[in-house]
């Protein structure tokens, strides 16, 4: 078929399926002149992407995120949040060149929104994917209300190995073009309405990957646009933030909190309030297994070298969660296998993720949560260790091989267990110390135990003075303590028992000298983990020291109280 023939039929199917018949696409407003998105832009940090003189190239991270309990598979592609991204006014186009040499699906995605991912789930907000699979083209629009898109439609055939793929934002239509020729159209339902556009991109299962070869933006009409980089990561200082009132205590210890590279690059107030409050953090999500390893021997560093970064930056230590647990596993990482092949799954991730993070972080949570949930696994001679997939294919001593291998990836790493329901009395905490006193008779490399000290209930709640013993019987045993993920879920007026639960677990660690740190999960209630996700948007919780609009509530002022009495 001829160029002219299929320029034609092209615009017949358009016609039918989605643009008036009296037209071939919307009147063509003017076109400013075009900006590069691509070249000497940062996309060197774009997880499964890599610049080459030909353009970015795409390949396949198929990245998942699983429910707790291992099922689902949300999709959870990568976002350029240190690459360029579009502000503007008005009417806009984006401009894409694809090369497909052996025909892989190409996706790129354009984010009014950028997703948020919360604990092992991601809130999808206003975007659009535009793909090209097969010879046709695939644009999905999603509006912010579900997981999946709210609108999928398909558009031409017969495309090539090369296209030149353009979207207009053109009021509330979003018109499409395929090598120049206008395609389809979509309502925009306002999911550019704040007038920014990040960007993002994806390959199929088909084939080895894309390049990138061209990526421009053009204000249209009376348009006005701007590109704007990724902000820096070094925050300006004061010195009466907790950091510091923490660090000058008799016998300093370290505040921390759980942080995500998303919000760090798109929200001020939250890398501001990181950056000044705290001098510790740990990785909320980006050093899970199903983030950095979605596929086996593939992997996805870039947004834990962020939070690197932006703890280099800033002059923070990085306590580094987590390299072995039963939950948040890449499907191949859950598929069955035989005892050894599991034993070498486990010890390869561990060389390769410790190893990449060799000397820059301090810390590692070794193995997250080895502790039962059920009462008969501390019964009839059953020790209390979950029988999860880890467990089953090694026994206990999968714990001992996580440790030594670790150990041998990064030596001068300080190892964590870290554990949640150890901070009171009971099966649980008497459980774990066994375990930890048969840790250390077989020498295993254990330096430390996280008390996660997770309240979400009143029945979680924990005498400051209970928890005390078991930070004091660490230290008979040579161990350190620290509160690592700590948020004490309340309704609205009961602010001052959030206060109190958190401050009375930091005037422990203060006070006890093997408690290093105090680490939050997170520490604004925006983006929480106890936000509720069976709504969209989701509602937040009220669990950290800093609200919505990180106003600071009474749990930040009687944390303060704590630190500045001791200094007293």
């Amino acid at each position: 078929m001829s160029l002219r023939r299929s320029a034609v039929a092209l615009v017949v199917l358009a016609s039918l399926l989605a643009v008036p018949a009296d037209h071939g696409g919307p009147r063509a407003p003017r076109r400013g002149p075009a900006v590069d998105l691509l070249h000497g832009r940062d996309w060197a940090h774009f997880a499964g992407a890599e610049p080459t003189r030909a353009g970015v190239r795409v390949t396949r991270l198929d990245r998942r995120i699983t429910r707790q309990d291992g099922t689902g598979g949300q999709p959870d592609p990568p976002v350029n949040l240190r690459g360029p991204h579009l502000l503007f006014r008005g009417d806009v186009r984006i401009e894409a060149s694809l090369g497909r040499g052996d025909g892989t699906d190409a996706f790129l995605h354009l984010y009014g929104e950028t997703p948020v991912v919360y604990d092992e789930w991601r809130h999808e907000r206003r975007s659009v994917r535009i793909g090209v699979v097969g010879g046709s083209i695939r644009i999905d629009r999603w509006d912010g209300d579900s997981d999946g898109p709210a609108v999928t439609r398909r558009f031409g055939r017969g495309l090539g190995r090369e296209v030149a793929l353009a979207v207009e934002v053109r009021g509330r239509e979003l018109v499409l073009e395929a090598d120049g020729v206008v395609v389809g159209t979509l309502p925009a339902r306002n999911v550019f309405g704040h007038g920014r556009i990040w960007f993002g991109a994806d390959a199929g299962a088909r084939g080895k990957g894309w390049t990138l070869t061209g990526l421009r933006a053009r204000s249209l009409g009376r348009g006005r646009m701007s590109v704007v980089d990724a902000p820096g990561l070094r925050v300006p200082r004061s010195t009466d933030a907790l950091r510091d009132l923490a660090a000058d205590l008799p016998r300093p210890i370290r505040m921390g909190t759980a942080l995500a590279a998303g919000p760090l690059l798109t929200d001020g107030a939250y890398r501001r309030t990181a950056g000044e409050e705290f001098s510790v953090l740990t990785p909320e999500n980006d050093f899970k297994a199903q983030f950095v390893q979605p596929r086996r021997g593939v992997f996805a560093f870039e947004e834990g070298d962020t939070l690197v970064d932006f703890a280099e930056a800033n002059r923070m230590k990085v306590h580094a969660h987590t390299l072995v647990w039963f939950e948040a596993l890449p499907a191949w990482m859950r598929a069955a296998m035989t005892r050894e092949e599991r034993r070498r799954v486990m010890t390869e991730h561990i060389r390769a993720v410790a190893g990449h993070f060799r000397g820059e972080v301090a810390e590692w949570d070794v193995v997250n949560e080895p502790m039962s949930d059920e009462d008969e696994d501390y019964a009839n001679g059953n020790l209390g260790v979950r029988p999860h997939l880890w467990f089953e294919a090694m026994g206990e001593r999968y714990i001992d091989i996580a440790f030594r291998t670790a150990h041998e990836a990064d030596p001068r790493a300080v190892l964590y267990l870290n554990e949640y329901g150890v901070e009171e009395d009971g099966p649980r905490w008497d459980a774990l110390y066994a375990l930890l006193i048969r840790l250390r008779q077989r020498g295993v490399p254990i330096d430390g135990v996280g008390f996660q000290d997770h309240e979400y209930a009143v029945g979680d709640r924990t005498d400051p003075e209970v928890f005390r013993r078991k930070v004091r019987a660490l230290a008979a045993l040579g161990l350190k303590a620290r509160v690592s993920e700590a948020d004490v879920l309340v309704d609205d007026d009961e602010e001052d028992v959030q206060a109190s639960q958190l401050a009375g677990k930091l005037a422990v660690c203060r006070q006890e000298p093997n408690c290093t740190s105090f680490s939050t999960w997170g520490f604004t209630d925006r983006y929480g983990s106890t936000a509720d996700i069976r709504q969209y948007p989701p509602a937040p919780g009220n669990a950290l020291p800093w609200d919505t609009a990180y106003e600071a509530k009474p749990a930040y002022w009687e944390l303060r109280d704590v630190l500045e009495d001791a200094r007293g």
